[in-house]
């Protein structure tokens, strides 16, 4: 097993999960609410409000998998490619006129 960079200092790891799970969560829900309120299919109010209920949903699966993940770097890696994944999905959606 590789040790992580911050292998001497395991309270600079903890920190780094830490804020992984409190801003890169939030980055991902927020992601994820902007996609899914152009993928489901009822009206633009309704659409918004269950995507931003399941966002909490996923906010905390996020905090699960970053205190699960092997490193810190790799929980950093995980959040932030997921993220990525969906904003841009989220922007082709946008840029292509569907509907929130």
């Amino acid at each position: 097993m590789n040790p992580s960079p911050a292998a001497g200092q395991p309270g600079a790891s903890v920190l780094s999960r830490v804020l992984a799970a409190v801003f890169g969560g939030y980055l991902l829900a927020s992601a994820a609410v902007v996609l899914l309120s152009h993928l489901l299919p009822t009206s633009v109010p309704e659409a918004v409000l269950g995507a931003t209920l399941f966002g909490f949903a996923i906010h905390v699966a996020a905090v699960i998998g970053v205190f699960a993940a092997a490193s810190a770097r790799r929980a950093w890696g995980a959040l932030l490619a997921s993220t990525a994944l969906m904003a841009g999905l989220a922007a082709l959606f946008q840029l292509f006129g569907a509907q929130p």
